[in-house]
């Protein structure tokens, strides 16, 4: 099954009220937002969107919420990956039937995959129980502990798994994401998954990119990847940077809760983070705002004020 997802894919974050339930009702206007920044599609229920945090039924909510606030305006891709294959079937099907775009799925986690052979059986159980829509395998080795040759695996995946579409790549390997990308002619749609050198992917071939960081910075990664079409590297370069000091700034608190507090700063309240993830405190809040003051980050989190001056991690 042939598909392509380009550009800039938001991993969404799901919006919790202060006590931990949904809070569905921010999900238009987060998507919205998400759209008049230029985001070309939505990666629902991933790391970002605490998936493995919520209960089989809460994540089918929260994917029937995006796929109806996205109104087709961009593909939506529900990630379903679960330690129960059965659970990640249904929310598969589920899926398929809310009209989603996509389905993409995590490796099993708590009994490690150690074998192409064994993440492919999984993934493909997963993928049949949606055999009308495109399936992405989301390759995160750090957290699912799935450390596998990606290269046989997409080698043996397609003749077991009909629908497989692509993969979503968050690893650092660039040698072994552009040898898949190049894998028959180019076959599987490799989006990338590392918001910190997303212009390096981009010049070893990537043309889609699924990121947390896209929630708020999604015109200075447009700018990044509109530089890089227009040849000019050094531009890329410099704008490269500055979402790198962004993230180096945002990494120095735990970073899905210093986002959502990010996400609430920008007018878009999405709440707090599930356990064993922590809260922000109040002070932590207080002191995040002022770190991201001193880089200008307020001044250029909007299309038109992205500010390429810098040297040393200060907006000039």
């Amino acid at each position: 099954m042939t598909t392509r997802l380009t550009g800039l894919i938001a991993a969404t974050y799901t919006p919790l009220h202060e006590d931990g339930a949904l809070n569905l009702d921010q999900v238009p206007k987060i998507t919205d937002q998400l759209l008049a920044e230029g985001v070309s599609g939505l990666y629902v229920c991933g790391s970002t969107g605490e998936g493995m945090s919520l209960t089989t039924a809460e994540r089918k909510a929260v994917a029937e919420a995006f796929v109806q606030a996205s109104g087709k305006r961009v593909p939506v891709v529900i990630q379903v990956g679960h330690n129960s294959l059965a659970d990640a079937q249904d929310m598969a099907a589920h899926a398929q039937n809310a009209q989603a775009t996509v389905v993409s799925a995590t490796a099993p986690s708590y009994y490690k995959v150690t074998s192409v052979d064994m993440l492919i059986e999984c993934m493909a159980e997963i993928a049949s129980a949606a055999p009308r829509l495109p399936f992405y395998y989301y390759h995160i080795p750090s957290l699912t502990g799935a450390v596998v040759d990606l290269v046989a695996f997409l080698r043996k995946a397609g003749e077991r798994i009909p629908n497989l579409a692509g993969v979503k790549y968050t690893t650092s390997t660039l040698e072994e994401y552009q040898q898949c990308l190049a894998l028959d002619g180019g076959r599987y749609d490799m989006l990338w998954g590392r918001d910190e050198i997303l212009h390096s992917a981009w010049l070893v071939g990537a043309r889609g990119a699924v990121g947390s960081t896209y929630n708020i910075a999604a015109p200075l990664y447009k700018r990044i990847l509109d530089a890089l079409r227009e040849q000019d590297i050094e531009l890329a370069g410099r704008l490269q940077l500055q979402a790198v000091q962004m993230i180096a700034t945002i990494k120095h608190y735990p970073f899905h809760p210093a986002m959502k507090a990010i996400m609430g700063m920008l007018g878009l309240p999405c709440g707090p983070c599930r356990l064993p993830q922590p809260r922000l405190s109040t002070a932590d809040r207080k002191h995040l705002s002022s770190d991201l003051e001193r880089i200008g980050f307020f001044e250029w989190a909007r299309p038109s004020t992205i500010n390429v001056a810098i040297s040393d991690g200060s907006s000039q």
